[in-house]
């Protein structure tokens, strides 16, 4: 059975939510670099830049963060820009879920390895099962769920939404 969480309705709203939280905190900057970690994340990264294109006068710059989910470590993180692209600059590293936050603290320790200006998190679900020491600056919604339940974030046309399986 499928339970509904979020309506596209309702994702639209926290993106706005977000984009314009995105922009308060970078108010001054010239260029904003919107990292979305292949996947959930780079798709929720595209909506959130597509709001930042309209509210500000920023240079905002879509990111792709390639990872193995399952083996970061091994697998090493890539971005879709070089890294003398972001050094210096605000960072927003986006992802659509956060469970256990390993995949966001391995994102978060290759842009630490460039001198950057800050570096704040995004995510739409933050499930509360955090098992590394990493914080979504921007989220959606907060759910708690069991270990065993799965979360499933979809922005096809028909299924659009998030679920909870």
């Amino acid at each position: 059975m499928e339970n509904r969480i979020l309506t596209r309705k309702q994702i639209e709203h926290k993106i706005e939510r977000i984009a314009y939280q995105i922009y308060e905190a970078n108010v001054n900057e010239k260029e904003i670099i919107v990292a979305g970690i292949d996947g959930g994340g780079l798709n929720f990264a595209k909506k959130i830049v597509k709001v930042l294109d309209r509210i500000t006068e920023a240079e905002i710059t879509l990111c792709k963060v390639l990872m193995d989910k399952q083996n970061p470590l091994e697998s090493g993180v890539k971005t879709s820009i070089a890294e003398n692209q972001y050094t210096d600059k605000s960072i927003v590293l986006v992802d659509d879920v956060l469970s256990s936050g390993r995949t966001l603290i391995y994102g978060v320790y290759h842009f630490l390895k460039t001198p950057i200006k800050q570096l704040k998190t995004a995510v739409l679900v933050n499930r509360n099962h955090k098992k590394y020491p990493v914080k979504a600056d921007y989220k959606g919604i907060s759910l708690s769920t069991s270990m065993q339940e799965h979360v499933r974030v979809t922005f096809d046309t028909k299924t659009y939404g998030v679920y909870l399986d």
